[in-house]
């Protein structure tokens, strides 16, 4: 490594190459990087869809559901198998491991698909579809009071030229429903005509057709044989013939039916401020460039805005476009304060000239990042970026060791390139193995299973490629662009000041810190045990709750979204009520924003609602955070204060959270039997209604609906009438028979011919149905078949092969840990002694966080042998890697320290900033331990090698300590919203190396001190074992003489 580091310091043109080299690699790297506001994260799962038609959910399950889950039980790579059965429908959904061969995986389970021999034979072939990740990050409303129909085909229009734009793949709608033909025939209209739903599903089916019939080869050409017939209009249905009678009377179907040409029966209101209509939501693709995507559409809206029919706007909702460059000038904002800060600080304590090529290697080891950050996979996004704002506080810190180093030797031997080959080859074993023990630090992140390591990555890689980079330019480039500085000897008005700052610390290190080590030294035990208690109290506050945890950040949202869905069999008009109440509470909070701010207050820009019959949902478009008076959390509150109790409702969720994250409580629960899984659910829920933090408990599992069940009476066999027949005719008549599909506009269409809306929806008309036998006559549905009210069940959820129940609930503050631990303590023993046989678990973010402690606590254990394997090696001792590595701990109580302080919740990102506080930290170690081997090794008495060590190198580790944080005091102070998500990382940094800062002058010479005692006790009594054995034989020889 010294002639590695003599080599290139004495050729500064090979160094100034590799490092323009660098910087037009970065250029073209940077320039290639895929732009997203978040990261792709890609699911290894997969889902296989069946249709049944007609089948109850209790059938689907036993013969589809089950059958399937068995024939993958023992498939290896498997997360879980959840599964859901409802009628006529039944989907498994499968989670494999993330580093699955997942083309493999998806092959051996449509192999165990195909071997299933016993899948009824009326069932539809299964659908085995991988999971695709696509995230909305454009929304654009279509709207205007044209009506229906014209409005969802000019909305068609617009996706499918939304889609052909720049950067654009996939364009998605909604708010719409699926247009549909209803042929209408009344019970009257079949006695009537002596007719069946079949003969006019057949008469339609015959004649409505488009296809070819081959073709006619002649001597002058060839022409096409075609049938083009096929109905589209209501006039074309209206006129196909049913029926001729001998005397030449022709029966259409526009005699016996009314033909609809509408939409499918499940009404929607969907409304922009009061006005009908649609969403164009723009979706993430596998290549991103979400500027570029935004240009194309903002400019495709402006022209579009032109030849739009009257009546009809299109409204920009959202752009996360406007995020992503908001994001992105805040990180590189606080980047660009935070360097300018560094550099100030270095002008300060060092040269200018050292501070100016510290700078350049800080940008070197940038662009070195950018050359491979593409072909590893990392995009230009909110993650990576914010990760080099983080590694600016490491790598910063090897350019300062190394041009510190070269600076003192300069100031020593007299400058020019042997001081510049000295300070580099002093240093370069701490700055190497530094950055070897920060790459340890944060490799365990991309070793993550589970998706977490899709967003972990994106930091590591950049940290990882800037460190590398860094160590390239501080050892190989930095020594040759210093090598011709020299002392300074006539020095004006700034260079004196410079000169002045930089003794003062020069000065302290050695007549304050050198008291203040050699005190720490004679009393080290004391302070050892002071450090100690420290640690016990920062992890006591950690355990005890005086700091808030949680997974994932809780970062709001400019949006709040309401979404009540509705039991099975509710009425549409049910819904219409909620989003009338809906839509007063939202009119309420206006108006309390308004009291409160005598009327100059705007809480909400924009509010969409959509009405179906089994669910109600709102989005609340907020104002810029800066000219509302409440948070995204405060106004989603008292908004669901304010919309009062829905106690029909199977679930009330409101969220205000990026990403939408889910509800802030979950719990599993499983069990076969369904009534005791009904009852063990309840019981949880009336539990956790009891906790005041607790609001809108609900569960995902369907209430019992009523149903009507057909038996056939005794003695209908003779009339030659089977249930199954019966069965066919009430499903023709209630649920329709499709016809055929007509294609429109790039849909299909479904021709269903069926009773009218008005018999469908009433239960008188089972009376006066008919049921057709093989000869024609017609006999009452009531004298062959007996009609009973039993309770049924709409939907059954599994997991892992057991009926399971998903209980949620949202948090006003964050105590989950509190509830989980009374609930353990004085809940779930007597609960589960109630229903034995019951099994719960954690699922979503508490389940992802018990897989992430488990595993990440795995992976540092072997990360932490790993250094500590190295650095024993390397400094051929098995105490002095303790000593280097003891502080790292103390990086953790640091960061909790500062969470606490700041009111701040640790979340998962919060470890990556205790990661390169740790990295940090060990830097520091190791120019300690260093330093004082070297002392030893020139004969000087461990207490003063360590005490001296302390105080020549009291200036790197001052300037590693304070350029750190304070090139991160600009994101601390940031107060924008797109900052919120990138704080702790920063602040458990910060924090993190101010505490280590104190552990390495204090706590390391304390701890050497007692090394040295514990190894002189060791060596005393090998001493006086030794002189024991010499003596015995002696005196054992004496004897015998």
């Amino acid at each position: 490594m010294n002639g590695l580091i003599a080599w290139w310091a004495r050729n500064s043109v090979a160094a100034n190459l590799v490092m323009i080299g660098i910087f037009v690699a970065g250029t073209i790297g940077f320039s290639q990087m895929e732009r997203e506001m978040d990261p792709q994260v890609r699911f290894p799962g997969l889902q296989i869809e069946v249709s049944w038609p007609g089948a109850a959910p209790q059938e689907v399950e036993e013969q589809i559901v089950a059958r399937i889950e068995e024939s993958v039980r023992d498939l290896d790579s498997i997360e879980w198998v959840r599964s859901t059965s409802a009628e006529g429908f039944g989907g498994v959904y499968i989670l494999a491991e993330q580093q699955v061969d997942f083309t493999q995986f998806m092959n051996d389970v449509k192999i165990r698909l195909d071997s299933i021999s016993s899948f009824p034979r009326d069932i539809e072939p299964p659908q085995v579809q991988q999971w695709v990740n696509r995230n909305e990050f454009m929304r654009v409303a279509v709207h205007g009071d044209i009506g229906e129909r014209e409005l969802k085909r000019l909305a068609e229009t617009l996706r499918r030229e939304a889609a052909q734009l720049t950067a654009v793949t996939v364009v998605e709608l909604f708010g719409t429903r699926q247009e549909e033909v209803s042929i209408e025939v009344s019970e009257d209209a079949l006695r009537r005509y002596n007719m069946s739903f079949s003969e006019v599903a057949d008469a339609i089916r015959n004649t409505s057709i488009n296809q070819s019939a081959g073709q006619v080869r002649t001597e002058v050409g060839t022409y096409q044989l075609k049938v083009r017939s096929q109905a589209d209009t209501e006039t074309e249905f209206n006129s196909i013939i049913i029926r001729e009678t001998a005397d030449g009377g022709i029966l259409r179907v526009g005699d016996v039916a009314t033909v609809v040409d509408g939409f499918e029966d499940n009404p929607i209101l969907a409304t922009l401020n009061g006005e009908p209509a649609v969403l164009l939501q723009i979706m993430s693709t596998e290549v991103m460039d979400i500027v570029t995507a935004s240009e194309s559409v903002r400019e495709w809206i402006d022209k579009r805005r032109e030849s739009l029919p009257k009546g009809v706007s299109l409204t920009l909702w959202t752009d996360q476009a406007v995020d992503f460059k908001g994001r992105m000038a805040t990180i590189s904002s606080a980047a660009v304060q935070g360097l300018a800060l560094v550099m100030l600080v270095l002008l300060l304590t060092l040269r200018p000239i050292v501070a100016f090529w510290v700078a350049v290697g800080i940008a070197t080891a940038y662009a070195g990042a950018f050359v491979l950050l593409g072909p590893v996979g990392v995009s230009l996004n909110m993650l990576s970026t914010f990760a080099f704002l983080l590694v600016l506080g490491i790598v910063v810190d090897d350019a300062i060791v190394v041009g510190e180093g070269i600076h003192s030797e300069a100031n020593r031997i007299g400058g020019g390139v042997n001081a510049a080959i000295s300070g580099a080859q002093l240093v370069a074993k701490p700055v190497v193995f530094g950055v070897i023990t920060t790459i340890m630090a944060f490799l365990p992140w991309l070793f993550i299973s589970g998706s977490t390591s899709e967003f972990t990555r994106h930091i590591t890689w950049v940290v990882i490629l800037a460190l590398g980079f860094s160590l390239v330019e501080s050892l190989l480039i930095l020594p040759s662009h210093l090598s011709t500085m020299k002392p300074r000897e006539n020095m004006r008005r700034f260079g004196r000041f410079q000169k002045r700052i930089a003794d003062s610390i020069l000065n302290f290190a050695q007549n304050r810190y050198r008291k203040i080590a050699g005190w720490s030294m004679d009393h080290r035990y004391l302070t050892t045990s002071i450090f100690l208690g420290a640690l016990v109290i920062g992890f006591g506050l950690f355990g005890t709750g005086w700091v808030k945890k949680s997974f994932m950040p809780e970062i709001e949202s400019d949006e709040i979204i309401v979404n009540v869905v509705m039991p099975e069999g509710a009425p549409y008009s049910r819904a219409l009520e909620i989003l009338a109440q809906l839509q007063e509470a939202e009119l309420a909070l206006v108006e309390e924003v308004n009291q409160r701010t005598d009327g100059e207050g705007v809480l909400i820009e924009n509010w969409y609602t959509r009405s179906r019959r089994d669910s109600v949902l709102a989005i609340v478009k907020l104002a810029p955070p800066e000219v509302r008076d409440m948070t995204a959390k405060e106004a989603s509150i008292r908004l669901r204060e304010l919309m009062g109790d829905v106690p029909d409702a199977r679930e009330v969720s409101v969220r205000y959270t990026q990403g939408n994250n889910g509800p802030d409580f979950e719990l599993s629960i499983r069990h076969p039997d369904l009534d005791v899984l009904r009852a063990a659910t309840a019981d949880v829920e009336n539990q956790l209604r009891t906790y005041e933090a607790i609001y809108d408990v609900r569960n995902n599992l369907e209430g019992a609906s009523e149903e009507i069940r057909l038996t056939m009476k005794p003695g209908t066999a003779k009339l030659g009438l089977t249930l199954a027949d019966v069965n066919r005719q009430v499903r023709q008549a209630y649920f329709g028979e499709e016809v055929h599909r007509l294609p429109r506009d790039g849909q299909d269409v479904m021709v269903k011919v069926r009773y009218p809306r008005e018999s469908r929806e009433s239960i008188e008309s089972l009376k006066n149905f008919r049921v057709r036998t093989n000869d024609g006559r017609e006999l009452p549905l009531l004298a062959v078949a007996d009609l009973e009210y039993a309770p049924g069940i709409n939907r059954i959820q599994r997991w892992n092969g057991n009926r399971a129940a998903r209980i949620s609930a949202d948090l006003k503050e964050q105590v989950r840990d509190d509830i989980m631990k009374d609930l353990n303590e004085n809940f779930f023993p007597a609960w589960e002694e109630r229903y034995p046989g019951i099994i719960r678990g954690a699922v979503g973010q508490a389940e992802g966080e018990q897989r992430f402690i488990k595993e990440v606590m795995g992976l540092y254990l072997i990360a932490f042998f790993a250094m500590y394997t190295m650095l024993a090696v390397a400094f051929r001792s098995y105490w002095q890697p303790v000593l280097i590595l003891l502080a790292m701990p103390y990086a953790f109580v640091g960061a909790i320290v500062g969470h606490a302080v700041l009111g701040m919740t640790m979340a998962i990102f919060s470890y990556f900033g205790i990661a390169a506080a740790a990295g940090v930290v060990v830097n520091d170690n190791l120019v300690l331990m260093d330093y004082c081997n070297r002392l030893r090794d020139q004969g000087l008495s461990a207490r003063d090698a360590i005490i001296e060590a302390g105080v020549v190198r009291f200036r790197p580790i001052l300037l590693t300590s304070v350029t750190t944080i304070v090139g991160l005091t600009p994101m601390m102070l940031e107060r924008a919203i797109q900052a919120a998500f990138l704080q702790p990382t920063v602040v458990a940094l910060a924090f993190g190396v101010f505490c280590a800062f104190f552990v390495t002058l204090l706590m390391v010479p304390a701890l050497y001190g007692i090394g040295l005692d514990i190894g002189g006790f060791f060596a005393r009594g090998k001493e006086k074992i030794s002189r024991k054995l010499s003596r015995g034989p002696q005196t054992k020889a004496e004897t015998t003489t």
